[in-house]
């Protein structure tokens, strides 16, 4: 039981850094002497230390670490990259015992932590909260493991069904204050965030986290044609960083093979996430190719009776509903 109390810590810590810490994993460490807390930590940003290092400076009396347990909720990694080895550091300050929860899917560390630990005389024991470690780090496991960003849709919708009315209207908003202000907070969290060329030209959006402190995202728009590109110095976006994805082999952008595409060229960039925020037709795409991992749909409280039809997506994989004042969240995973 105890176990599960530290590794739910460890994974409480870890979850901090969530937009900060690409291109590496999320870790959180908790170091445990006589079933009581003594450091903690977790990693930060990339170049920054390892959570283990920085839970393992904290404590001050090293002798304590001697008869301590230390809890991570992914495997310590065994190569010099930016900063050195933590098992390194586990191993000179012997630790004796390391509770990992999943093992790491980098193919440089993949196994060789664990190995050099238990090779240096600690007792290891790994797969405490698996799912849940391996749910945290989905955007790490996703770009390692299926060679593409983890995809995350998300659109807003009324309550009989419509993403927009028929009539043009500038800055219109379905959703609550509350949500909008929650998607700026999705935004911050993930490396990029994808619209079609028609979303960029008909609603001119910033796709930018003004209304919560953090990083922006990468924008990347769909343009096969180029249209973009003789609109440029009108449009929000040239105050971000953003990309452009234009070459898709002469396919058609219909094509269920070019969502593929799409995705190479973002792992390309080193892309480990994205959130895609329309338009119908993009998200669309994504869905039809099977091409996506989360969709988060706000349903609201209004009523269009007619309008731009929202995308159709399997609601029986409904995961959770939450209630945001006047809106409901819904979140499908697709696995």
């Amino acid at each position: 039981m105890s176990d599960t109390r530290f590794m739910q810590r460890s994974l409480m810590l870890a979850k901090k850094g969530l937009g900060y810490t690409y291109p590496n994993p999320l870790v959180g460490c908790v170091i445990v002497h006589e079933d009581r807390v003594i450091a903690e930590g977790w990693h930060k940003k990339a170049g920054e230390n390892h959570a283990e290092r920085e839970a393992i400076l904290k404590v001050k009396d090293s002798t304590l670490l001697l008869n301590s347990t230390l809890y991570v909720n992914l495997e310590p990694c065994d190569h010099h990259g930016k900063t050195p080895p933590c098992t390194d550091l586990i191993l000179e300050k012997k630790i004796p015992r390391v509770i990992i929860g999943c093992l790491d899917q980098n193919k440089k560390v993949l196994g060789k932590g664990l190995k050099r630990l238990q090779e240096g005389g600690c007792e290891v024991k790994i797969g405490v909260l698996d799912y849940e470690c391996q749910s945290l780090n989905c955007r790490f496991f996703s770009f390692h493991q299926k060679k593409r960003p983890y995809v995350i849709l998300k659109w807003a919708e009324s309550n009989d069904g419509f993403i927009a009315p028929n009539e043009s209207h500038k800055e219109y908003w379905l959703t609550d204050p509350m949500s909008k202000q929650l998607v700026h907070q999705w935004r911050s969290q993930e490396q990029a965030i994808m619209i079609g060329v028609q979303t960029a030209l008909n609603d001119n959006p910033k796709l930018n986290t003004r209304l919560w402190k953090g990083n922006n995202p990468i924008a990347v728009v769909i343009d096969p044609q180029q249209r973009l590109s003789k609109y440029i110095g009108n449009l929000n976006l040239k105050s971000n960083e953003f990309i452009t994805i234009r070459d898709l082999d002469k396919r058609s952008e219909n094509n269920p093979l070019a969502a593929r595409e799409i995705l190479d060229q973002l792992s390309e960039k080193k892309l480990q996430s994205v959130i895609i925020e329309g338009g119908t037709k993009t998200l669309q795409h994504f869905i039809d190719a099977n091409l996506w991992d989360e969709a988060r749909i706000f349903i609201t409280k209004a009523k269009l009776k007619s309008g731009l039809k929202g995308p159709n997506i399997n609601r029986s994989l409904i995961h959770n509903s939450t209630k945001i004042n006047e809106d409901i969240l819904i979140t499908l995973y697709r696995d």
